[in-house]
């Protein structure tokens, strides 16, 4: 009888594979789509997939390299103090969507290096945080970027699916409710019909 021994994993080591793998699933929003609706924004506040990305990517590399006195080599002007408002927020002619891609996959390898290189209490400091909780620790900003990645992802999983109907973190995702076009449509109306006849209780 063979014994499978499944390896522990210790505290840093989950949070880490849980950041990598929000990383991934948010760039993968961007698989298969032309440059318009890449960039284009979809909602009242301008929000669109590839800035996202730009923004995740961006302040990544603040809170583990900054943070941690391990500065990325790396100039990002519009997280200056004169840049335009919201501007690591979408991409500009200028900017490529290979350039983000790869800024994205740059600011993952600089902050990989310091959650290895580092233990978990490793002090750290958020200069542009309130004076009274500016001071953190790795694992106080390894579950914060967790949050932070996972909660644009969320808003990434809605703007795909508002621009082509892709649900899901990748085709066949066990965690969506399988349904033809059809009986998604159905649902859909079931849906209204009932906070329609809410509405009307009211």
């Amino acid at each position: 009888m063979s014994v499978c021994i499944v390896p522990v994993m210790d505290d840093k080591a989950i949070l880490h594979r849980y950041l990598r793998t929000r990383r991934a699933d948010l760039l993968g929003k961007l698989e298969g789509l032309d440059e318009y609706d890449a960039r284009r924004p979809l909602t009242p506040t301008g929000t669109n997939l590839l800035g996202l990305v730009k923004h995740v990517a961006s302040v990544e590399l603040g809170y583990f390299g900054e943070v941690f006195g391990r500065p990325a080599p790396r100039e990002l002007p519009w997280l200056d103090d004169d840049a335009e408002p919201d501007a690591d927020m979408w991409a500009t002619l200028k900017e490529t969507r290979e350039q983000v891609v790869e800024l994205h996959r740059f600011s993952a390898e600089h902050s990989d290096a310091t959650i290895e290189a580092l233990p978990l209490d490793a002090p750290g400091a958020v200069p542009w945080w309130p004076e009274e909780r500016r001071h953190v620790t790795l694992h106080q900003i390894l579950v914060h970027m967790c949050v932070e990645t996972a909660q644009h992802l969320g808003h990434a999983d809605i703007l795909r699916e508002l621009i082509d109907g892709s649900a899901g973190q990748r085709p066949g995702d066990p965690n969506l409710t399988t349904r033809s076009p059809e009986e998604w449509a159905a649902h859909r109306a079931r849906i209204d019909a009932a906070a329609r006849e809410a509405a009307d209780q009211k």
